[in-house]
């Protein structure tokens, strides 16, 4: 069976699309769950954020502007098909173009950096691209904007076997309570669990793109984020940080065999806006 073929233009127009969507207008998912959010909200400061961040939202829409001056770290997931071809440019050249083309035209900020001289790259590159070889002959890309604030608030640490399930739980919701504000809430929180130390932190963020609101089909892992959520929910963090019951829309977690001696374990943490769009080619 002759190679399904996907040019590099396509990908670059893809990547493009995703980031100027996602940069301008929350997802319906998230929409919908701060809309549900808001009549059970208690702290009236709390409800106003709430408020805000749909008014937002409707501006960013209707204006075409960024709904957060923290534009992202432009992050991409992409699983390419075994019996996909492609023609032209180099994969990784593509994405990083339609990175490129996407922080020019909608005029945002560009936030990419060299760490130690803090030089800015000036076009939002190099992105963070992660490609996964599967199955079929079609490519699916996720693109994700990832804040500095959220970003900051992450924790990848190594626990020992004997923390158990308990040990697990408290450390999640402890990186949250510790987060207070910084990254925005009400946040998503996305967990890796297991692997190792590399694949757990790969985990937790790639759990990010799940919709809020979706059910981990493994029922013990489904109790387990309703558990984390009420947990996280009960600090009283509130909406950006003004106090109340929603400071979580949601909690992803991912697990997978570790090392008899290790238990990996990885949060990271995304702003309210929960930036990402995915396509499949």
């Amino acid at each position: 069976m002759a190679a399904r073929e996907i040019r590099s233009e396509e990908i670059t127009a893809a990547v493009k699309r995703l980031f100027l969507e996602a940069n301008t207008s929350l997802g319906d998912d998230v929409r919908r769950a701060v809309e549900a959010a808001l009549p059970l909200e208690t702290s009236p400061l709390g409800r106003h954020a709430l408020e805000m961040i749909l008014e937002n939202d409707d501006v960013a829409k209707g204006c075409f502007l960024p709904l957060c001056q923290d534009t992202g770290l432009a992050i991409v997931f992409a699983e390419v098909g075994q019996d996909v071809r492609l023609v032209g440019a180099p994969f990784r050249d593509a994405v990083e173009e339609g990175v490129r083309q996407a922080y020019r035209d909608g005029h945002f900020r560009p936030s990419v950096c060299h760490p130690l001289t803090r030089e800015n790259t000036k076009d939002n590159t190099p992105a963070v691209v992660h490609v996964e070889i599967v199955p079929g002959d079609r490519v699916r890309l996720a693109a994700m904007a990832k804040g500095g604030g959220s970003e900051n608030a992450g924790s990848v640490t190594m626990m020992l076997p004997t923390a158990g399930l308990k040990g697990v739980k408290d450390h999640v919701v402890d990186v949250v309570r510790r987060a207070g504000p910084n990254p925005c809430p009400p946040v998503t929180v996305g967990v890796g669990i297991g692997g190792a130390v590399e694949e757990a932190a790969l985990m937790a963020k790639k759990a990010l793109l799940r919709p809020v609101g979706s059910v981990n089909p493994d029922p013990s892992l489904a109790a387990l984020e309703g558990e984390l959520l009420a947990e996280i929910n009960a600090l009283g963090i509130g909406p950006q940080g003004f106090g109340g019951r929603t400071t979580c829309l949601a909690v992803f977690l991912a697990v997978k065999p570790c090392h008899i001696a290790s238990l990996p374990v990885a949060v990271c943490i995304q702003c309210h806006a929960a930036r990402h769009r995915e396509v499949v080619l």
